[in-house]
């Protein structure tokens, strides 16, 4: 302890030297005058040590828990020991809906906005976390679903003024469609290989969509798309905003239950067991063409669905809304959640979305800082912010064999 203190302070003084010339000394050329600004180096000196201390603790306490589990014991946060209690996991499901239903009421139209832009990055982390996080197949080209669903109610509703909730399932439809297709030419890739290919697919599309003029209308994109409709009625900005949270909000919680019984399902058992050795997976007698097929399938469907309510928000869609760096976004949530962990996709995809936008008025540092974030993540939480919790059978006979026992 005395020794991480020592050194910590050694660290904070050499920060101080190092950016003393750019944080205390400010330059007027105009005026020729020289400012000193030695408060900026008392933060520095802080900040460094405090930065330095927690780091050290930090990598003391991934070496005690490391220890602790080559030992043999329990090595569980008290957050995963909770959430293996029923109980207190429907208290807080409920918590969380009622603090959802009522959050746009308590807002602006802005926040509520930004509410919404996270919520769909929540079902597409969600979605390929099937891919990804449960099948163990890297997909680098995951925003082209994104972009089928988009476009497909685009088109339907200029060409054919198809409204919203007819063409949300038949957005998931066609997303579906598209990864059964994608997973065909790569059912024996695995890797670097996979990763490739998917990333491949994934600029085609966005190339096709800015050259089929006659189809997709280019880069000019599409406009006035219609917004969902509730029996007729007409609606502001504000309420149209709201109408669209809420049904933001009832898309997330079905795709919640629907992943979480796919996930403890037998499909869902394969996933994991292809994502941990696929040879003995296939040795086992698991058909690894339905397995990895089925899982590209089921989280494009969820990516085409979330793409047709983003056309419907924004009302305007072009191939410069669905880059790679959107798949990467994507993919970061998962990793960051915690890969297979429900959970800690939504808390992923709370943290990478919410966090810039909150930070612009540090607009200079905010980049720095949610680099800085996600490094530390990636040294202490390599697992992610909730690691994937397995469900767990245990036989304990039945009352005569216990009794007797």
């Amino acid at each position: 302890m005395l020794r991480d203190f020592k050194q910590s302070l050694l660290i904070s003084a050499w920060f101080v030297f190092l950016t003393f010339p750019l944080m205390a000394v400010r330059v007027n050329t105009t005026d020729q005058v020289v400012t000193w600004r030695l408060m900026n180096m008392v933060w520095v000196a802080i900040g460094s040590f405090v930065l330095s201390y927690a780091w050290r603790f930090m990598l003391e306490r991934k070496k005690v828990r490391k220890k602790t589990a080559e030992e043999g014991a329990d090595t569980r946060s008290k957050l995963q020991i909770k959430l293996e209690d029923m109980s207190f996991r429907y208290k807080a499901m409920g918590g969380l809906l009622i603090v959802a239903l009522v959050y746009p009421l308590v807002v602006n139209t802005y926040q509520t906005n930004i509410m919404i832009s996270a919520l769909i990055y929540v079902v597409l982390g969600l979605g390929l976390n099937i891919t990804v996080g449960l099948a163990g197949l890297l997909d680098l080209g995951f925003v082209a679903f994104f972009g089928v669903g988009a476009y497909t109610f685009a088109l339907l509703n200029h060409h054919f003024d198809l409204g919203f909730w007819m063409t949300l399932p038949l957005g998931g439809v066609f997303g579906c469609l598209l990864g059964v297709i994608l997973g065909f030419p790569i059912l024996r890739l695995r890797g670097d290989y996979l990763a490739i290919v998917t990333l491949g697919f994934g600029m085609i599309f966005k190339v096709v969509m800015e050259n089929w003029d006659s189809l997709s209308f280019g880069p000019s994109g599409i406009a006035n798309i219609d917004k969902p409709g509730l029996f007729g009625m007409d609606m502001n900005l504000a309420q149209s905003t709201t109408y669209i949270y809420y049904i933001m909000i009832a898309l997330v919680v079905f795709t919640i239950l629907i992943t979480n019984r796919l996930k403890n399902s037998r499909i869902g058992r394969a996933w994991i067991a292809l994502r941990e050795d696929e040879i003995a997976c296939v040795a086992m007698g698991i058909d690894m063409a339905r397995t990895k097929l089925s899982a590209y399938a089921l989280g494009a469907f969820w990516a085409g669905m979330v793409g047709v309510l983003f056309a419907s928000k924004t009302t305007f869609i072009n191939p410069a809304s669905f880059t790679f760096m959107e798949s990467a976004i994507i993919l970061s949530i998962v990793v960051l959640g915690g890969m297979g962990s429900i959970l800690g996709v939504i808390l992923g995809a709370f943290i990478l979305i919410l966090m810039p936008e909150y930070l612009r008025d540090l607009s200079e540092y905010r980049m720095l800082a949610f680099g800085a974030a996600m490094a530390l993540m990636m040294i202490f939480r390599p697992q992610g912010l909730v690691s994937g919790l397995r469900q767990k059978y245990e036989y304990k006979g039945t009352k005569d064999q216990v009794n007797n026992g």
